[in-house]
């Protein structure tokens, strides 16, 4: 049994060597001008067609995505807005009720409008783009079937205009130039249908998407209006009985007690210079660090940030986290002073597929000879040809280089399935074409 199978994946190899050597020549022969080349000027013209539907369709997808993703960013900005309106929004001023509600309405109306968007608009782009991908392979296809039959054409012409003429190579030939013929014909055919009825369908497609975002647009800037003359009602009520009524100031700790020391460091009341003593004490430096105002102060002596530093530790679980995070970003930085606020960068090891990069030189060395990078199959894809490769999607798929680059077609690439590689360690066996469409790239 395995003998028989060896014999096989034999015959397979030996068949596929022998389509790419075939189809090399003819490329070859056509380019040379020695060999005529079939031609169908209306379907090239719907392939341009179906280039430049995809292309288009690509782009209205990733400018869709943008939209969608710059909703979502107003709405996080709106939100944090309204929750600035509600902390500033003291207790005894009128129409505390009305903002609150109104802010709830303002983040349902934000959601309701991006989800909205989602299923009217980016789904069915979506699904529109989705019937590309096939349509594409089989335009490939059908190009090198054009070539097989180009290919035995011209080979049974061959034989019958040879001088020692044989009549079973004849036979033969005619038998595999109407079988080319009519694999080609099948594809022909099918696409000649297709591809029209297809650019036609962009009409329809584009009018219903733009509708319905313009539809979705305007009856969400309607509800947001109600929503914001209502919030303007309310504080026109609010600045119109703060004009005639009174309101109590808080008094606030005097210097003399001992709220002063949770004071936030980094904004003093008084603008005078201050010295931050957690930071002082964390970083151990030999001369006194002061952070000073644009009007100039005296720094502070080692024995005040000492008193500071205890003065400091007793209140720390007291002091807001605006100041402890900025101590926090100065200490880890190193900075002795500084007039700005410091900033907490994290940095991680960069990593591709779950391997940190720079690592050894040796991290590829199991991968196959001349493998240029990595790609997992997004759709299944059903061979229909012995050189090419079947997909499952999630499939892992090494790229590696054509043996010979003039044989390949333009969207296909060569692989193997990483799986397959790493059990067998063989390309003959188990490398092959698919389309680069139901890839992406993730090395």
């Amino acid at each position: 049994m395995a003998e028989m199978g060896k014999g096989v994946s034999a015959g397979k190899i030996a068949s596929n060597m022998q389509k790419k050597l075939t189809r090399a020549q003819e490329k070859v022969l056509q380019k040379l001008g020695k060999a005529d080349e079939t031609k169908d000027e209306q379907f090239e013209q719907c392939v341009q067609n179906f280039n430049k539907q995809l292309s288009e369709g690509s782009k209205l997808q990733k400018d869709l995505r943008t939209y969608l993703a710059s909703v979502k960013a107003m709405h996080e900005a709106s939100k944090k807005l309204t929750e600035c309106l509600q902390e500033v929004y003291e207790p005894e001023w009128p129409g505390r009720d009305d903002t609150n509600k109104i802010a709830e309405n303002n983040d349902l109306l934000w959601t309701d409008f991006h989800q909205k968007l989602v299923d009217q608009a980016l789904l069915t782009m979506d699904t529109y783009l989705g019937q590309f991908p096939d349509i594409k392979s089989r335009i490939a296809k059908r190009g090198r079937k054009l070539v097989d039959y180009d290919s035995a054409r011209h080979h049974y012409e061959s034989l019958q205009t040879a001088k020692k003429k044989d009549d079973t190579k004849i036979a033969k030939a005619e038998e595999e130039l109407v079988k080319a013929q009519k694999v080609f014909e099948e594809m022909n055919i099918d696409l000649q249908e297709e591809l029209p009825s297809l650019w036609n369908s962009r009409v329809g497609f584009y009018v219903n998407t733009f509708q319905s975002i313009a539809g979705l647009e305007e009856n969400f800037h309607k509800e947001m209006g109600k929503l914001n003359q209502n919030l303007n009602d309310v504080l026109v009520s609010l600045e119109k009985e703060h004009a005639t009524g009174t309101y109590p100031i808080k008094a606030q700790p005097s210097d003399s007690t001992p709220a002063k020391a949770n004071k936030t460091p980094s904004s003093p009341p008084d603008g005078t210079p201050i010295t931050s003593p957690e930071i002082k004490a964390i970083n151990h430096e030999p001369e006194p660090s002061t952070l000073e105002t644009p009007g100039g102060g005296i720094p502070k002596s080692p024995s005040q940030s000492t008193e500071a530093a205890s003065a400091g530790a007793e209140v720390a679980g007291k002091e807001t986290a605006a100041g402890a995070g900025a101590a926090k970003t100065e200490t880890d930085s190193g900075s002795a002073s500084s007039s700005l606020p410091a900033v907490v960068v994290e940095t991680f090891p960069a990593t591709v597929n779950g391997t940190v990069e720079g690592g050894a030189p040796s991290e590829r060395a199991d991968m196959p000879p001349g493998f240029l990078f990595k790609v997992q199959a997004m759709h299944d894809y059903a061979a229909t040809d012995s050189d090419e490769l079947p997909l499952k999607s999630g499939d892992v798929v090494l790229v590696i280089p054509f043996d010979n680059p003039e044989e390949q077609d333009e969207g296909w690439l060569m692989g193997v399935k990483e799986s397959d590689w790493l059990q067998h360690k063989e390309l003959d066996q188990c490398r092959g074409v698919f389309p680069e469409n139901f890839t992406e790239r993730v090395q």
